[in-house]
């Protein structure tokens, strides 16, 4: 998680209007309460080092499996991309793209070589749902998702940051192959996990009075 005195410093030095309360609430972990209300991600593009450690993956992975799952079925797997992992799999993507976009310009396919290097480490979380006699895929991919939240609140109760991506890469068959996401799995998500070069900035959120129905007769 960016450190906040370096964010204060960062932000009264361009000359911008410091406003510390918003900045210290972001991520809060006082409490589960406040670290649920105050839960931001980062950007994945302004993610850097350090990351988690082995243990403390693990500890996100133990963390993430702890979600609901309609007949135990546990329909998703990882993979953990990190080290000089993220360029043999950037350089895959590239090869992808350039495959299937032959008029690529050479700034598109660097992108795509450093696609997974934004950040120290990768999760790439991977839905397994299978028909089943009793419980529908749907539920299995919901389950999925609740994992890839999970992970993300995790990571940051460990004091990193995270954000939950999908892209391109998600949904083409070659790129998920060079991930090693087999044809029958579906990407639920691609977690890019460091910490912030820059401080957070929160977004407006939706005005949940338009959101509810109540049925209370």
């Amino acid at each position: 998680m960016v450190n906040i005195s370096i964010a204060i410093e960062s932000i009264a030095s361009d000359g911008a209007i410091c406003q510390i309360d918003s900045i210290m609430k972001l991520n809060d972990t006082s409490s589960v309460l406040a670290f649920l209300k105050s839960r931001k991600s980062a950007s994945a593009k302004a993610m850097a080092a350090p990351g988690p450690s082995k243990s403390q993956i693990d500890d996100i992975i133990e963390i993430a499996v702890r979600v609901p799952d309609h007949g135990k079925l546990a329909p998703w797997r990882f993979i953990l991309i990190e080290g000089e992992g993220r360029a043999r799999i950037g350089q895959g993507f590239a090869d992808v793209w350039a495959k299937n976009n032959p008029s690529h310009r050479a700034d598109i396919l660097d992108f795509q070589r450093g696609l997974f290097m934004r950040a120290p480490v990768i999760l790439v979380v991977v839905s397994t749902a299978a028909v089943h006699g009793k419980i529908p895929v749907w539920e299995q991919q919901l389950s999925s998702a609740a994992v890839c939240y999970n992970a993300v609140l995790a990571t940051t109760a460990l004091g990193f940051d995270a954000q939950w991506q999908s892209d391109w890469v998600a949904y083409d068959d070659g790129a998920k192959a060079v991930m090693g996401v087999h044809a029958h799995e579906k990407v639920s998500g691609i977690i890019y996990v460091g910490t912030s070069s820059v401080p957070l900035e929160d977004r407006p959120r939706p005005d949940i009075s338009t959101l509810l129905t109540r049925i209370n007769s």
